[in-house]
């Protein structure tokens, strides 16, 4: 939720977001794309510009970003020129960034996100294609800086939206439904902390009410959703205070520093004319066949909307539920698998919420490193619906002996416990004597106000039983026995 509240301004908030496309090699050179290698060991004259050397268009680089078109509505572009955009940075090889100025990829496009007071559809002007740079290390008080060149050359798409966004919350939202898509289409890791998906953030002020933008200030390479928003919510404050002063803002370049929770000048912003934009001689035009786009569109896959539709239609589950299986690809997937063993599909997605979700946090796993298959889990659901053993089991200790003996099934696991077809309805008065008998001191304090004190004898009958029992029943007994233990 957004903190930034004025009666005067409202914020104009557009996002650059840039996301580094998962191909084998680099967008006009065949260096290989990899993270985390050692500096300086995934280059080549090619990717540090040296003299005589001629880019290679990566066309799988364009497959990817058409296909991210595709998802948002965009209109693919025919025929296309690449450009070159002149500035000097250290971690810049050749002096100049290849990428598409005036005929971007995809124009146009929208994506939908979900707010706090509903939903809201999202307009982008374009998506172009680019190189990304190198980068820059500053290590310790080492007063000199390092260059690593292995990023320089790695395929980009960077997502240009409308000046549409009127909050940090939108902005937010923006960026985890695209982290969202591209990691459904498989074209992007969505890993912010590696740097694979950053945004650039702009933003002015503008009276309420008025229909002319203020001036812009531009913060770079925004790699967290949460800081993101704090860069957002700080610089709107900031841009206010000084409105309200009567200062003037200039349009400008800022940083944000994640500790300080602020933004920080660092350049006055460049215009379109300092970059010198021209078209790139040693690339010949792309032309974007019809066969080429019927190709890619029969490649796409469910996309996160369409899944949680599917979920909510075909298997009837509501829409909380639709929405936290589809989040992931991955999630959607091992769903999908689960249910075609089972027709109980609620009780999958109640699974996969409830202890699943919670074992995959607390051993911080996802779902594609889960070691249950999805038939030993249908087979879980089913021991459960058929009544062959209680949730209560279930939960507590099939699952856990599952994942110690993931070779084995449920099925084997319940036989070998005893548990198979085991009835203790006719003990549980029993139980439930002994268990009020073994804490005559707690009788009293339960009638003294203390109601709290239900769970420690249904806890105790539910020993007794082994975890066979049924808790509902456990616990209508106990209420029972203690009303006549006045």
């Amino acid at each position: 939720m957004s903190t930034f509240q004025s009666s005067i301004y409202e914020p104009v908030i557009g996002l650059e977001i840039h996301a580094q496309l998962q191909t084998d090699s680099k967008i006009f050179a065949g260096d290989p794309v990899r993270f985390g290698q050692d500096a300086n060991t995934l280059i080549s004259p090619i990717t540090l510009g040296h003299p005589g050397t001629l880019p290679h268009l990566n066309l799988k680089a364009v497959e990817f970003a058409i296909k991210m078109g595709f998802a948002l509505g965009c209109e693919i572009t025919r025929w296309q020129n690449f450009d070159r955009k002149n500035y000097f940075y250290p971690d810049l090889p050749k002096g100049y960034q290849i990428t598409q100025d005036k005929t971007p990829i995809c124009m146009g496009g929208s994506i939908q996100v979900h707010l706090a007071d509903g939903v809201k559809v999202l307009p982008f002007h374009h998506i172009h294609l680019e190189e990304d740079a190198g980068k820059s290390l500053h290590e310790g008080d080492n007063p000199f800086s390092f260059i690593d060149y292995n990023r320089a050359g790695t395929p980009l798409i960077e997502m240009v939206t409308e000046p549409a966004i009127r909050s940090a919350e939108e902005a937010f939202a923006m960026v985890s439904e695209v982290r969202k898509l591209v990691r459904y289409l498989g074209i992007c890791d969505g890993n912010m902390e590696e740097g694979s998906l950053r945004a650039d953030v702009n933003i002015s002020l503008r009276p309420k009410g008025a229909f002319t933008l203020g001036t812009k200030v531009e913060i770079k390479n925004m790699n967290s959703l949460r800081n993101i928003q704090r860069a957002i919510e700080y610089e709107c404050r900031r841009q206010e205070e000084a409105l309200l002063k009567g200062e003037k803002l200039i349009q400008e370049t800022r940083t944000f520093d994640a500790h300080t929770g602020k933004t920080h000048s660092m350049r006055v912003k460049e215009t379109m004319n300092d970059y010198r934009y021209f078209p790139e001689p040693d690339l010949a035009p792309l032309e974007i066949s019809d066969q080429w786009l019927s190709d890619i569109k029969a490649m796409m896959p469910t996309l996160p909307w369409e899944q949680e539709r599917k979920f909510i239609e075909q298997y009837n589950l509501p829409t909380y539920d639709a929405h936290f299986l589809a989040e992931t690809r991955e999630m959607a997937l091992y769903f999908e698998e689960v249910a075609s063993h089972t027709h109980a599909h609620k009780a999958v997605a109640n699974w996969l919420m409830g202890p699943i979700k919670s074992h995959l946090n607390d051993k911080g796993l996802t779902i594609t490193e889960f070691e249950i298959q999805a038939r030993q889990l249908a087979e879980i659901v089913e021991l459960v619906e058929k009544g062959t053993i209680t949730h209560n089991l279930a939960v507590h200790k099939l699952f856990v002996l599952c994942l110690e003996s993931p070779t084995k099934s449920p099925n084997q696991i319940v036989s070998e416990q005893g548990w198979l077809n085991q009835d203790v309805s006719d003990e549980l008065p029993i139980f439930v004597e002994a268990a009020l008998a073994a804490f005559p001191d707690k009788i009293k304090e339960y009638h003294q106000g203390k109601k709290g004190l239900l769970a420690l004898f249904v806890g105790e009958v539910m020993k007794r039983s082994k975890g066979t029992a049924d808790p509902k029943r456990v616990n209508q007994l106990v209420n029972l026995a203690l009303e006549n233990h006045k």
